[in-house]
């Protein structure tokens, strides 16, 4: 196999890995369910991922950039954020990775950790320096930035995790820019 199908190979897999276990959560997804959905063997998975502990941490890999939310004025920082928020949730195509691994979390205590650490460096931190690059002082940037990281954790837990409706973008993006600009004023 030449290294551009095993490439596409290995990106089907997680396609489908990432679907199930959104859709189904960690312990009742497969590595024969994987593989029969991807098209492939079994054993294709264990080779590229050494089973199904390596696919759930392949398939959870979340990258987001979130330098451009950070770039700009204070006044404006609800605004790119909340706009930033809503097109990952909107969208993402497939399963988005962070919901895979939120919904995963509660019963994968290695899920939670590396939740908690993706959000730690790429949400919390750099929300803390930007804050703390306005003029605020240490404590009430880590103040400010926790508020901020709450308030999103737990309306994409409501609304994404336990599978509410996100409802209208538009409206959901207004609400969040609101919101999310009170809490960095206040």
């Amino acid at each position: 196999m030449n290294s551009r199908n095993a490439a596409a190979t290995r990106e089907r897999i997680l396609e489908q890995a990432r679907r199930q276990f959104a859709q189904y959560g960690y312990a009742a997804v497969t590595v024969k369910g994987v593989a029969d959905a991807a098209g492939v063997s079994p054993n294709l998975i264990t080779r590229y991922f050494g089973g199904k502990d390596g696919l759930f941490l392949a398939a959870t890999k979340v990258e987001i950039p979130v330098s451009d939310s950070f770039d700009g004025d204070l006044s404006a920082l609800g605004s790119r954020l909340a706009a930033s928020i809503v097109q990952r949730w909107f969208g993402e195509p497939g399963e988005d990775p962070l919901l895979v691994l939120q919904r995963a979390s509660g019963e994968r205590p290695e899920a939670a950790e590396a939740l908690a650490a993706f959000l730690d460096s790429n949400s919390l931190e750099p929300l803390q320096h930007y804050l703390r690059a306005t003029g605020l002082d240490a404590a009430e940037a880590r103040n400010r930035a926790a508020a901020i990281d709450a308030f999103v954790l737990g309306v994409s837990t409501r609304r994404r995790v336990l599978r509410s409706e996100l409802g209208d973008p538009t409206a959901l993006q207004t609400w969040l820019s609101t919101t999310i600009q009170r809490l960095a004023d206040s």
